[in-house]
């Protein structure tokens, strides 16, 4: 099967929705805008050919919903507060202290994918009243509940916080923020920080109480992930994190949870798609056992040297008393070394002086 294109601007582009596997809500006619996307100067990327054959439905929750009014469905497991309904699945109500998680039955083979949700967060409180927000998992484990946005700490995997209510009074950072995180099982999210220690990556995206629907993508493919959302109404998908180095194990699962405290909200979900990405990889790649591989990313810097910045990205973080005192340590051994080569040089001049007497 040929690997085809996800087409794109540069930088994020415009959802084809009715295509599958390109930016897009799910299956339906080619719009004429679609078609003519490659004669508009457009660039191509090697994802996808948008066929419908690349969902892959055992990993998808789509309408209509079996097992309507029942506590499960088909490839999927509720928790908690969990509640299906014909038109949405709604892990919490809004009401203070729910919990809930829905999770798939069938581990992801899948060395490349991408994942499109279809999801709405939604209630009566007014600003910075409300929380707290959805997780969405590649994990190990799945069904175990605890204090991360209703599921487990120290977990294996990946997740995607889309957190609604900043705990740390202290961040510049503007919320709803979306942040990533790769976990090997030794890793804490601290809420009273908002996970900063932790991410990787994030950005600032106005989900919360929209009138029109509101779409979050995740992509991964050699060790390159990218998160998008479309949160406007405009059918356009608009870059959130892309970060390389990677490393995500196959035989995890997918699920999605959502928790509220002393604030509450609605958070649904309302599609969650999952398509194959059809990618080459080497022979070495192949012969690798992708369940073996340990969940890490090959980061240049360690996430705790980033602190926030109001537009959504990284900026230096300030000196510490360590390198302040690394600082000096080099200004003073700098000093100490031109000294000594000016008194040597000084010497030497001295010496060739005398012998013209």
């Amino acid at each position: 099967m040929a690997a085809a294109a996800w087409v794109w601007r540069w930088g994020w582009g415009r959802r084809c929705p009715g295509r599958p596997g390109l930016p897009g809500p799910g299956p339906g006619p080619i719009t004429p805008l679609c078609l003519l996307l490659p004669l508009l100067g457009l660039v191509a990327a090697d994802i996808t050919d948008g066929n419908s054959e690349h969902l892959k439905r055992e990993h998808s929750l789509i309408k209509p919903y079996q097992g309507v009014g029942s506590s499960s469905m088909p490839l999927w497991d509720f928790q908690g507060s969990t509640m299906l309904t014909s038109q949405y699945v709604r892990l919490t109500p809004d009401e203070r202290s729910r919990e809930g998680s829905i999770w798939n039955h069938q581990p992801c083979f899948l060395k490349d994918w991408e994942m499109h949700v279809h999801f709405k967060v939604h209630g009566a409180g007014k600003k910075n009243l409300h929380g707290d927000g959805i997780a969405l998992w590649y994990a190990r484990d799945r069904l175990v509940p605890g204090p991360v946005f209703g599921s487990k700490d120290n977990f294996h995997g990946l997740a995607i916080f889309l957190d609604t209510y900043p705990n740390d009074e202290t961040t510049e950072r503007v919320f709803p923020y979306i942040s990533v995180m790769v976990n090997n099982g030794s890793l804490s999210y601290d809420h009273s920080k908002d996970g900063r220690w932790t991410e990787l990556a994030g950005c600032t995206a106005d989900f919360r109480n929209r009138e029109h629907d509101t779409f979050l993508a995740a992509r991964y493919s050699r060790g390159r992930l990218t998160v998008m959302t479309d949160l406007e109404d405009k059918n356009e998908w608009k870059s959130c994190i892309d970060i390389t180095g990677v490393r995500l194990p196959t035989g995890y699962y997918f699920g999605a949870s959502a928790g509220t405290g002393d604030l509450s909200d609605n958070h649904d979900i309302i599609s969650l798609k999952l398509f194959q990405l059809m990618v080459e990889h080497t022979p070495d790649e192949e012969n690798i056992d992708w369940t073996k591989i340990e969940p890490s990313v090959n980061f240049l810097r360690s996430p705790k040297d980033n602190v926030d910045d109001p537009t959504g990205n990284f900026r230096s973080g300030p000196l510490t008393g360590w390198r302040v005192f690394l600082l000096l340590l080099c200004a003073l051994l700098g000093i100490i070394v031109c000294a000594v080569v000016g008194a040597v040089v000084f010497q030497k001049r001295q010496e060739r002086n005398k012998r013209f007497y």
